[in-house]
């Protein structure tokens, strides 16, 4: 699937780092770096401006190695590009450490992974179906 991509940042566009990865990693595109303290968030641009074909989405999900060694994260994981945004692409960055996080230009602060999407019709009843389940949530099918 080829996407169009406006690249205004100092950096490659995003792309695949293996042949089975499912995300490319965003880069923070900013002019000088950001001290994100904790419990702080911040929207880090990007420089990228993407045009998706209808029914396509881009989503924006942390990178694993920031959240498991840094505690940063990103705070609408996964934050949703959708097919008729034109602007800038940004991430929303929080830091749920105990220590100041350094973002410097072109670090790798998140990844996108194009996903296709359905659209669903509402259809109103009175009553839904039944399941072994029901109305059980949160826990309760057990943690074992």
């Amino acid at each position: 699937m080829n996407i169009k991509i406006v690249n205004n940042s100092d950096h490659p566009v995003p792309h695949y780092e293996t042949a089975a990865s499912a995300g490319m990693d965003l880069r923070a595109n900013i002019t000088a770096p950001i001290t994100l303290k904790p419990l702080e968030r911040i929207i880090v641009k990007t420089g990228l401006f993407i045009e998706l074909p209808i029914g396509y989405e881009a989503q924006v999900r942390p990178r694993s190695g920031l959240a498991a060694k840094k505690g940063i994260t990103v705070l609408n994981a996964p934050g949703t590009v959708d097919a008729d945004y034109r602007g800038e692409i940004g991430v929303i960055l929080v830091n749920l450490s105990n220590n100041d996080f350094v973002i410097t230009n072109g670090e790798r602060i998140a990844q996108l992974i194009i996903a296709k999407h359905e659209r669903a019709e509402w259809v109103e009843v009175n009553e839904l179906s039944e399941t072994s389940r029901g109305a059980g949530g949160f826990g309760s099918t057990g943690t074992k």
